[in-house]
């Protein structure tokens, strides 16, 4: 036959649309054609095709060689059709069989010399690889990454000629095996390192047990980064469907999948220079930002004043839907985003050696606009607001070896929270929308009339409102209780703190 058709995998964000290699050869003169929305990296396959296939001591047809990148108005770039490429034009030669080609899949660029090289992205292509029920055939550096896929074939390969044996069944290549142990609970770093700030700690683990977001609010050197960095180490593990999801991102990502961080939350902590589109992505070829990169893990803003405002509002949207969609004139890309924001900040423009008391030299004005540089919208999102306090020398003296709550203690009661809500609702309390609300955060006539007073009190928003019911549920089930009581709703009320400084009018 003089048509061949090898199946592989375009990049679409985290998506991995389906593509069909279509290889036709015809009398003319030698040429060779690609189509399809080629972009410049896909059209220069044809010369490392060209050569690989030399290389390899096979014939390049002396005849007009047509391939087609079906569908034809899906862009492709990248060098991930080397392989399928090749592999068309020796079955559209009669130089390779064509019996089971249907049965893989083949994603990977080409050297000079046959040689395969990796690519970005194999963890979404294994992942509808295997719905599709084909093997995937991968370079061996992307081997260990596709094969995460619980139920993917994954067959790695260093040379073109290594395929082609298998595909001739001369020498058949091994399934890929690599499971690697997820360290879900060995860290370098504890709660128990750090001194005092007993009600920043429970705020972190009040945070952790319901995803809720955190904004803490305190002068330099009182342990806001300390704090933020340790909220990893009582977060519950990820379940393996989580794991997948944040991969992929990662998987597409510029600095590309760490297999040995596999199954742990990741933690992102950008520069307060970042740009709106470092943290959301975007690009005339649409990448993740920050917020998906954190995805299912913790995004951490310090010095959360000092960012940009409008970089800033950009949060809104991802922090209310868990996704980001990225659109460009001429395409358009959708990222998950459903991450953890912890933010710090310092409680005025002094900054340093304040507490906005006695050793504070700024006027209530200066504090005002201060804080007035995070919108009002943008705190209505973040459901806890704390005030981080200098800690007493006494604490930081305190003698090494006496007893601190350690982070696995703490995660034992966030993942026994977790699950209630889990099991309750099917999704995390930060994640309930109103109807989940008003059905899981149900209080009494007491309890209402004291968040009422809080409400008009404070001059609290109805999203403010819901969040305080979310955060007093966690509350509720930190302490196992069916019912939101009165001290949980108090103390729901009190980690309010930007809301307790507005100007009353």
């Amino acid at each position: 036959m003089s048509l061949a058709i090898i199946h592989s995998r375009a990049q679409e964000g985290i998506d991995a649309p389906a593509v069909s290699v279509e290889v036709h050869l015809a009398n003319g003169l030698p040429a060779l054609s690609l189509v399809g929305l080629p972009e410049t990296a896909v059209k220069e396959s044809k010369d490392r095709v060209r050569a690989a296939l030399v290389n390899a001591h096979y014939d390049f047809p002396a005849k007009r060689i047509t391939v087609n990148l079906a569908p034809a108005d899906l862009p492709k770039e990248g060098g991930r059709f080397d392989l399928p490429i090749a592999l068309g034009i020796l079955a559209a030669s009669g130089q390779l069989s064509q019996d089971t080609l249907g049965d893989y899949e083949f994603i990977a660029e080409l050297g000079l010399n046959g040689d395969l090289r990796p690519v970005k992205g194999a963890l979404p292509a294994a992942l509808h690889c295997a719905r599709a029920g084909r093997a995937l055939v991968v370079a061996r550096e992307n081997a260990d990454e596709a094969a995460l896929v619980s139920d993917a074939k994954v067959y790695a390969a260093d040379h073109l000629l290594d395929i082609c044996a298998h595909l001739s069944a001369d020498k058949t290549l091994p399934l890929h095996q690599h499971k690697p142990e997820a360290n879900l609970s060995q860290f370098d770093i504890d709660i128990a390192d750090v001194r005092g700030q007993h009600r920043a700690k429970r705020a972190l683990e009040i945070a952790a047990a319901g995803a809720h977001n955190l904004l803490m609010i305190g002068p330099p050197g009182t342990g806001k980064t300390m704090l933020a960095s340790r909220l990893l180490t009582v977060l519950p593990p990820m379940t393996e469907t989580e794991a997948i999801e944040a991969a992929a991102v990662q998987s597409i990502s510029h600095q590309g999948l760490e297999a040995r961080r596999w199954r742990q939350r990741p933690f992102r902590a950008p520069h307060h220079t970042a740009s709106g589109v470092a943290l959301v992505g975007g690009g005339s070829h649409p990448r993740p930002g920050e917020i998906s990169l954190a995805h299912h893990g913790v995004l951490f803003l310090d010095e959360l004043t000092e960012f940009d405002r409008r970089v800033l509002e950009v949060l809104r949207e991802p922090l209310e839907t868990g996704c980001i969609t990225i659109s460009r004139a001429a395409r358009q890309a959708e990222f998950p985003a459903r991450f953890q924001l912890i933010a710090a900040m310092n409680p005025c423009p002094q900054g340093y050696d304040c507490d906005l008391r006695s050793n504070c030299s700024c006027t209530p004005n200066q504090q005002l606009r201060h804080r007035a540089r995070i919108s009002a919208p943008l705190l209505d999102r973040i459901d806890l607001h704390i005030d981080v306090l200098k800690v007493p020398k006494e604490a930081l003296r305190a003698p090494l070896d006496k007893p601190q709550e350690s982070s696995d203690a703490i995660r034992l009661r966030v993942s026994k929270a977790r699950d209630a809500q889990l099991m309750r609702q099917g999704n995390t309390n930060a994640a309930m929308n109103n109807r989940e609300v008003e059905t899981h955060c149900r209080i009494a006539s007491c309890e209402v009339e004291l968040l009422d007073q809080a409400m008009a009190r404070f001059k609290l928003s109805a999203r403010a409102y819901h969040r305080i019911l979310k955060v007093a549920r966690t509350i509720a089930d930190l302490a196992q209780s069916e019912n939101i009581k009165a001290p949980h709703l108090s103390e729901a009320i009190s980690y309010r703190t930007l809301d307790r400084a507005r100007p009353m009018q």
